[in-house]
């Protein structure tokens, strides 16, 4: 068994209110190392029918993401987990401010952060054709904007540790019929490779995780069957696949790994 070095280690965690999503299952898994997670969420309301929410599909995923992190906290306090949960919105920079503020408070201080947090547009509006200037504004507001503000509050109250591990999505690169939320996390691979370089000096490592189609609630069986094909390792990537890599990051281990992309995607979108 691998000893990722993380006992009593402070790990922010972004997007984490859906019990599926990856937010929520790197917490878990940061807690069973023994790290003190902190946990925010932003409610997001989309319509959604309540009497299809006991399958996979839109309805349990904008359920899921509508809701606050109740069943995510109960699960952290079977672990016997210490954990903080914030509602609070990372495009906003004095909220970002006081997340900070509140988890330094709290814990005296952070290590970790995981910036999971992200939003597309659910009305078909992103490509070229259909753009707005709202789905345009939103969705780097906060794929982009939210991300950059918890990274600088990151570097401003930095310690003696530091791993940024910001999450992309595999097919940022070319992303048609997405194009706003695929440029915003190819904008954030960017980021990470220069924000690598800036605090490189201060033993601060920033890499990026770009997951492949992966099972968060939202994958239907239609669509499963539509995608499955598409990897070559055959099956979904899981939430779990991701954390794993988002824990090996954070590690001890990984101190001279930084500025990287990596792909967990079962080869989907090499």
């Amino acid at each position: 068994m691998v000893d990722y070095g993380l006992k009593h280690r402070v790990a922010l965690i972004t997007g984490a209110n859906n019990p599926q999503g990856i937010g929520a299952t790197t917490a878990l898994a940061f807690a069973r190392e023994g790290a003190k997670v902190a946990l925010v969420y932003k409610k997001v309301p989309r319509a959604f029918d309540k009497n299809k929410t006991g399958k996979n599909g839109k309805d349990r995923y904008y359920e899921a993401n509508a809701g606050n992190a109740d069943i995510v906290a109960a699960r952290l306090k079977e672990l016997k987990a210490e954990h903080l949960i914030l509602e609070s919105d990372i495009a906003d920079e004095k909220a970002v401010e006081e997340i900070y503020s509140a988890v330094i408070e709290h814990y005296g201080r952070v290590d970790i952060l995981v910036n999971n947090a992200a939003t597309d547009d659910e009305n078909g509006l992103d490509t070229i054709e259909t753009i707005t200037k709202n789905v345009i504004d939103d969705t780097f507001a906060v794929n982009v904007r939210g991300s950059i503000l918890m990274m600088r509050e990151m570097i401003r109250h930095r310690g003696d540790y530091g791993r940024i591990i910001n999450i992309s999505t595999d097919a940022s690169q070319i992303f048609a019929g997405q194009i706003t939320y695929g440029a915003s996390k190819a904008t954030l691979e960017a980021l990470t490779r220069s924000i690598a370089l800036e605090v490189a000096k201060y033993g601060i490592t920033v890499n990026c995780v770009a997951p492949g189609p992966t099972q968060t609630g939202w994958i239907d069986a239609d669509l499963e069957k539509a995608v499955i094909p598409l990897i070559p390792m055959g099956k979904l990537i899981q939430p779990e696949d991701i954390a794993e890599t988002i824990l090996f990051l954070a590690s001890e281990q990984a101190r001279m790994l930084t500025g990287q992309v990596i792909k967990v995607s079962g080869g989907h979108a090499l």
